[in-house]
């Protein structure tokens, strides 16, 4: 455009009164939304001289106004929001980790409308402490003496050490030494608790002379971490925590086992490896051990901390302790999800040990409902073999089969796309297009591409999300709005 006709363009722009009276905008004018809707007139505005500036034409007034209307509508929307999770991942932990059970969300409505016997002892009268809701379901279920809960593992690990090793030393086998995810290392957490680290043994094989050499009159426990989700295959040799309890007690010292995930369950079940469990931790001797609560136990995020009574009334008195610890609505999750594992039915009642248990023939069946309903609306897709994974740092390289619904390239494209790929500099792949659109509706939904298909897997979709995830699905692919 010559410099007269961009500032006709300039001029002939409306101004935000006018925009305001627009059928879509005007209803919301005089509500008390008012201030925001303005700032996003003025912002579209603003967006809109540049984009005339730069030598685009002005779009229609009807356009205008419902680019204001989706940008108030963005603003509006909370920035913490459910989706919908068709990775397979089941313990994901950008998606939020461990879903509660519906018995759990319906203690937490409870405790949170109102007051709670946090700290408060009502057969007494008196104050009392949070930690009573949970430590004896948390003994019955591990047979340890006592128990705390913090806010979650890290803060678990960085209190016990705090409390009992601080100003001594700390000896770890090497091949232990793993960092986890957001940049979480277990050498940071050690220096961070005042404690002084001491490597013993290879990346792959410690024994357990390796510890026995290294104690000296500094040592304060020996610790055994769980890799989380690093894997040491081949030539490899490692401790069990019974010989690393037996040489730590035989010296006068302890035994600390942080186990990553909470898994109260024999994994091995449901056709996966054996993850250690809390219960056999205690029962092989150890002084401590430590776990999350969002993760194999289902539960929401926590740090739970079993042990010998001595030892946990010590880490309870650290001022530690006030800094990471618990709240009620967490509690009240934490209870209930317990209370699942008390009366054998966690399997059917907590979600990440149903989708776990779920069976390649019903995830089958779900997964061709799926694909008859695409197809009714013209969608062609097919429904492939595939592999689930834990996550989570939970029992690493381990899979589950599944069935998954596969949409390929050609069908990821939307007529929009279609009619606008020609011109474009770098147009995004149809399937990375349709991904982002996944993610862009209400509600978000989280698949994968692999090979060329975008992959929805089912057994990380609840099944009274099916509905919510197929209009998804057909919104993003004709690339309009969900309704």
């Amino acid at each position: 455009m010559t410099p007269s006709e961009t500032q006709q363009q300039l001029r002939q722009l409306p101004s935000v009164d006018e925009l305001l009276r627009q059928s879509q905008l005007a209803s919301i004018a005089t509500t008390s939304a008012h201030s925001l809707l303005v700032e996003c007139a003025r912002e579209t505005l603003w967006s809109i001289r540049e984009q005339i500036r730069s030598g685009q034409t002005s779009p229609p007034l009807a356009d205008i106004a419902a680019r204001v209307y989706a940008l108030f509508q963005q603003r509006q929307r909370p920035s913490l929001r459910p989706v919908i999770n068709a990775t397979g991942v089941i313990i994901n932990t950008n998606l939020g980790r461990a879903p509660l059970s519906q018995e759990s969300l319906q203690a937490i409505g409870s405790v949170a409308l109102g007051y709670a016997n946090l700290e408060y002892d009502l057969g007494q009268g008196e104050r009392g402490s949070r930690h009573t809701h949970v430590r004896a379901l948390l003994c019955e279920l591990t047979g340890a003496e006592d128990a705390l809960v913090a806010n979650n593992n890290a803060a678990a690990v960085l209190v016990v050490l705090s409390a009992l090793a601080v100003g001594r030393e700390v000896i770890i086998s090497r091949g232990q030494l793993v960092e986890i995810g957001g940049g979480f290392r277990v050498p940071d957490v050690l220096r961070q608790s005042g404690a002084r680290l001491v490597e013993v043994g290879t990346t792959n094989r410690t024994r357990l002379p390796d510890y026995e050499t290294a104690i000296t009159t500094e040592t304060a426990l020996l610790l055994q971490v769980h890799p989380s989700n690093f894997l040491i295959t081949g030539f490899t040799e490692s401790v069990s925590l019974e010989a690393l309890a037996e040489l730590a007690h035989s010296r006068g010292l302890l035994a600390v086992a942080d186990l990553g995930s909470g898994c109260l369950l024999d994994s091995a079940r449901f056709g996966l490896a054996h993850e250690p469990t809390p219960q056999e931790s205690i029962a092989a001797g150890a002084d401590i051990v430590c776990f999350s609560g969002d993760k194999l136990l289902g539960g929401p995020q926590a740090g739970i901390i079993l042990g010998k009574r001595e030892l946990i009334s010590r880490i309870a008195r650290h001022p530690l302790m006030r800094a990471i610890r618990i709240d009620k609505l967490t509690l009240a999750g934490l209870e209930t999800t317990l209370r699942h594992y008390q009366r054998h039915e966690a399997p059917e009642r907590i979600p990440i040990w149903r989708m776990i248990a779920a069976t390649p023939e019903t995830l089958d069946q779900r997964a061709r409902q799926w694909m008859a309903q695409l197809r009714n609306w013209g969608i062609r897709a097919e429904v492939v073999e595939g592999q689930s994974t834990i996550g989570g740092g939970s029992l690493p390289d381990e899979t589950l089969p599944t069935a998954l619904l596969a949409i390929n390239a050609n069908s990821a494209k939307s007529e929009e796309s279609r009619n606008s790929a020609e011109g474009q500099e770098h147009p995004r792949s149809p399937l990375d297009a349709l991904a982002s659109r996944l993610r862009a509706g209400e509600p978000p939904v989280v698949a994968r591409i692999l090979r060329d298909r975008l992959l929805l897997d089912p057994r990380t979709v609840l099944p009274e999300q099916d509905q919510a995830l197929l209009a998804a699905l057909r919104s993003a692919l004709a690339n309009k709005p969900a309704s």
